[in-house]
């Protein structure tokens, strides 16, 4: 008896906790996913442009004093070069904005239709691919390539360029890494799927949707 009671108690408190499942199309929940994702976007776009510019800055202040104050001819070199490469990097980095802030105020400012705002996430993850891509790496690899040149060939240092250039293509490699990417995961949450009932087909999408009494899926045709 007691088992009895303690699986009917479990069963009561996953019917309060769990509301039934939900299969239908909700648009307002599809958009505030959207909303939120974006607002996520923005925040992280924020922490990524400050924090990377001042990584930046803080190299561009070390490399101009070690140009000039460094005891060592070698050290000065590379201080001077790392000069050029930091002012590059701090330049690109505070110039090309992440789409983020942009996307999430446009949004807020938008009539609230579901179709502008997938345009919009759409629009928004496919510049964080393009960010991602084999393009966006050209700048650094030329910009790298040139400073390892420079120490390597220029400065008859072999060893210090390939290691400016390895060091140089990680950390610019780590900064695209850390990109904000909260568009692609909101669209890639919703899935193919086909229903089939007779000689009915349906075509359309399906997500996941998880809150803290509900567990459902949203479905998108």
């Amino acid at each position: 008896m007691p088992r009895l009671l303690s699986f009917a108690g479990l069963t009561l408190l996953l019917g309060i906790t769990f509301a039934p499942f939900t299969f239908a199309q909700q648009p307002t929940q599809e958009y505030q996913a959207y909303e939120d994702a974006l607002a996520r976007g923005e925040r992280h776009a924020n922490v990524w442009q400050y924090g990377w510019a001042g990584v930046y800055a803080t190299t561009l202040a070390v490399n101009a004093y070690q140009a000039s104050e460094a005891n060592d001819r070698d050290d000065r070199y590379d201080a001077r070069v790392g000069v050029v490469k930091s002012a590059l990097a701090l330049a690109g980095t505070l110039m090309d904005r992440q789409p983020h802030p942009a996307a999430y105020r446009e949004l807020r400012e938008g009539d609230g239709d579901i179709a502008s705002a997938r345009r919009l996430l759409h629009a928004v993850a496919e510049e964080e691919r393009q960010r991602r891509s084999l393009e966006a790496r050209l700048g650094s690899l030329l910009v790298n390539t040139a400073s390892g040149l420079l120490i390597g060939v220029g400065d008859g240092r072999g060893r210090d360029g390939a290691i400016n250039f390895a060091t140089g293509m990680l950390v610019s490699e780590l900064q695209l890494q850390t990109q904000p990417r909260q568009a692609s995961v909101a669209i890639n949450r919703f899935k193919p799927a086909r229903v089939s009932l007779g000689d009915i087909h349906l075509e359309g999408e399906y997500a996941l949707l998880v809150t803290p009494n509900q567990v459902g899926v949203a479905l998108r045709y």
